[in-house]
């Protein structure tokens, strides 16, 4: 009977705490991310008062099986349902996030990385993603300078920093041409179609290329002409800036390339050109040193021995003879190749090659392209004839067979700031300097006397338009986590990633506080830097949250049978103490 009581004991005891379980459940019915949980019993031990015996062969008897009371239940395991996704709820804020698959938010509050499902973020007054129930920041990964995600060690992801406040201006470096030239619109037979093109400097400011399209007297071509560049108030500022087109490349003035090296010729101070392409010096001591392109032999220089030939290129501001020689390729003006140009002739200026101070015209570059003075190929300048085909009415090319065409644009004033640098100096994809312009979508057909051409910034996928300064207009959250700024001059910027936790046995981790887990030694470790939640299919939805995954009617169920199991453990109880008193009533 004693035993029969602690059995009843037992009962009572397992059965409150499966109460406490699913009462547990109930109450976090509308917790977001809530996994419930539930309990399962197990035998609490047996006495055994006759152990089994086998089989005797010699008296013929059997063998008996063991003889074992038991003495009550226990709790065996706690699990959480942590697989079962819960139902899906509406917010319309752009920071609730819902978890798709068996992946964890990473957030942390200053005590360590802690793992959530709980997506209900906003953001704080530092610009940090947050956890709105208790301030957790939520972890993610950065952008580096090239705007691409770093996965390495989470960290908290501040998206509205002063710096991802605004969007930074970008050079215009591609523009198009379309429609229709019509060799009888009386635009293009008078003054020229007029063809505005609107591009960006590196700072934002927006400029206005005014072109015209000007009928010739032979069929199919035209002149193209840049006739002023236009600020963003429209004002003419051709005085300030120098604007060219051309279909080969351009040479920016302020640039150290080396056409622009061989341009100058700037011989080091002291030194004095001869006509005869040698170089003199006075020394300190009275004496002369004079330096020649012939000289044979080596001179000692802070004690190390150096060609002549190589001192007298460097007196000239090249590296060595050898570079020298590199940058005077050069033509006769007949358009053949001229090797062996005697030096001193180029030096001199003689023969229509540059002189020394820049004056003359036509100084070849290694490539053994023509130049003039200004710093632009001689097939550039302020015009370019544009040729199309008779028959179909496409076009031919631009100055030749090229289907584009180059706007370059430096200061009139030397030495001065260029906004234009990137455009004038790096050029576009293909290598060429300045704003690459396309023609190939324009046609010479008939379109009742009306010509429709016209610019866009921009080649036909969109790239290189360029744009102004852009303030923050919205954020949005993809599906993968990555977060996109958008800004008000119609670009996007990625401001982060979140990352997600993902572990061998998520029915591991340990419930703390506040929607939170923590690792254990049975969930496996979080390495610091998480996975991309689409790697394995799983995915974000914005503007929804995860609801319990509480199921009311197995938890009412479960009441019924828990409610039945504490009585029947208690009628044990009962029962026990009625045969106890009986067993005393036996002496009167």
């Amino acid at each position: 009977m004693m035993r029969s009581l602690f059995a009843g004991v037992a009962g009572l005891k397992t059965h409150q705490v499966k109460m406490d379980v699913i009462g547990n459940n109930i109450a976090n019915v509308n917790t977001v991310g809530y996994k419930s949980q539930s309990i399962n019993f197990s035998e609490l031990m047996y006495q055994t008062t006759q152990a089994a015996s086998g089989p005797n062969p010699e008296t013929g008897r059997a063998g008996q099986n063991a003889k074992q009371i038991g003495l009550g239940v226990q709790s065996a395991a706690i699990t959480t349902n942590i697989e079962l996704q819960g139902s899906s709820q509406n917010t319309g804020n752009a920071f609730d996030l819902r978890i798709s698959g068996s992946n964890f938010f990473v957030v942390n509050g200053g005590d360590g990385n802690k793992f959530t499902r709980d997506g209900s973020f906003y953001v704080d007054a530092a610009g940090n993603l947050a956890m709105s129930s208790n301030g957790y920041n939520v972890m993610g990964w950065q952008v580096d300078k090239n705007g691409d995600i770093v996965q390495d060690n989470v960290s908290k992801l501040q998206i509205l920093s002063e710096a991802n406040m605004t969007s930074e201006p970008q050079l215009t470096s591609r523009a198009t041409m379309n429609g229709i030239v019509d060799k009888n619109d009386p635009q293009v037979l008078g003054d020229g179609k007029i063809i505005n093109l609107q591009i960006y400097d590196n700072l934002g400011y927006s400029y206005t290329a005014r072109f015209r399209m000007v009928g010739t007297d032979n069929e199919g071509q035209y002149s193209l002409e840049l006739d002023k560049l236009l600020d963003s108030n429209n004002e003419d500022v051709s005085d300030k800036y120098e604007a060219n087109i051309f279909t080969g490349s351009a040479v920016d003035k302020t640039s150290n390339v080396p056409v622009a090296k061989a341009k100058s010729f700037g011989l080091a101070d002291g030194w004095n050109l001869a006509a005869n392409g040698s170089i003199t010096k006075q020394n300190a001591d009275g004496s002369t040193t004079t330096r020649t392109p012939n000289d044979t032999g080596t001179e000692t220089v802070d004690g190390k021995e150096v060609n002549k030939t190589d001192l007298y290129a460097q007196a000239w501001g090249f590296d060595d003879w050898n570079d020298l020689k590199s940058r005077m390729v050069s033509t006769q003006g007949t358009g053949t190749e001229a090797n062996n140009v005697s030096l001193a002739t180029i030096l001199t200026g003689g023969g229509g090659y540059t002189k020394p101070d820049g004056t003359a015209a036509n100084v070849i570059d290694v490539d053994k392209r023509t130049i003039n003075v200004d710093g632009y190929f001689k097939d550039g300048g302020k015009a370019l004839l544009v040729n199309y085909d008779q028959i179909s009415g496409a076009l031919k090319g631009v100055n030749g067979t090229s289907k584009t065409f180059n706007l370059g644009i430096q200061p009139t004033t030397k030495g001065a700031d260029n906004p234009f640098s990137m455009a004038s100096a790096q050029g576009d994809d293909q290598g060429k300097p300045g704003i690459r312009v396309d023609m190939s979508n324009t046609s010479n057909v008939n379109n009742e006397r009306k010509s429709t051409i016209s610019g866009v910034s921009g080649d036909d996928q969109g790239f290189g338009t360029g744009w102004a300064v852009g303030a923050m207009t919205g954020v949005s959250i993809q599906a993968d986590g990555k977060i996109f700024g958008a800004y008000d001059n119609g670009q996007t910027k990625l401001l982060g990633q979140i990352a997600t936790a993902q572990f061998s046995n998520p029915a591991g981790l340990e419930k703390t506080s506040d929607n939170l887990y923590q690792a254990t030694l049975n969930s496996g470790k979080f390495d610091g830097i998480g996975v991309d939640i689409s790697s394995d299919g799983g995915s974000m939805s914005t503007g929804v949250l995860e609801m319990s995954n509480v199921d009311l009617s197995s938890e009412f169920t479960s009441l019924i049978t828990t409610q039945r199991g504490f009585q029947a453990n208690s009628r044990i109880i009962t029962v026990s103490d009625t045969l106890l008193e009986e067993l005393v009533n036996l002496k009167r």
